[in-house]
């Protein structure tokens, strides 16, 4: 029997307009220090950010997404943050920010694989299920 693993993970967050706190799940962030496994699931679904925000500077928060997906994975072109430890990644990931794209508050879990954790959690609270069939 696998060995239970706690976990921590956040959802990214897109928030066109800090002032009117909308927001649209983009991403899912979780971190298991049992398993030393940090991962990042991340979509942005343009269609419905720009719905949410018509004027969105779309490639600008597609860099700010990169940029996660790259901390986590420790590339060391992301720079210093990149080389810090899996556990310094993750809270660096995970700290309050009050920029276009933001962590949500911390969450906790407990998982035999982080990975499908964090794929179960991507679709849970990200993925966008596609509308039933239309009967004609």
């Amino acid at each position: 029997m696998p060995t239970p693993n706690g976990f921590d993970y956040v959802i990214v967050q897109v928030v066109p307009r800090v002032d009117r706190d909308e927001r649209m799940n983009a991403g899912v962030v979780l971190f298991s220090p049992s398993a030393a496994y940090l991962g990042c699931e991340i979509a942005l679904d343009e269609s419905r950010l720009r719905a949410l925000a018509p004027a969105i500077d779309l490639p600008a928060v597609t860099r700010q997404l990169d940029a996660i997906r790259a901390v986590c994975a420790g590339d060391p072109a992301a720079g210093p943050i990149a080389q810090l430890s899996v556990s310094e990644r993750f809270h660096w990931l995970s700290a309050p920010r009050s920029t276009v794209v933001q962590p949500s508050a911390p969450h906790t879990g407990v998982c035999d694989d982080p990975t499908a954790a964090l794929e179960r959690l991507f679709r849970a609270s990200v993925a966008v299920p596609a509308p039933p069939a239309r009967r004609t």
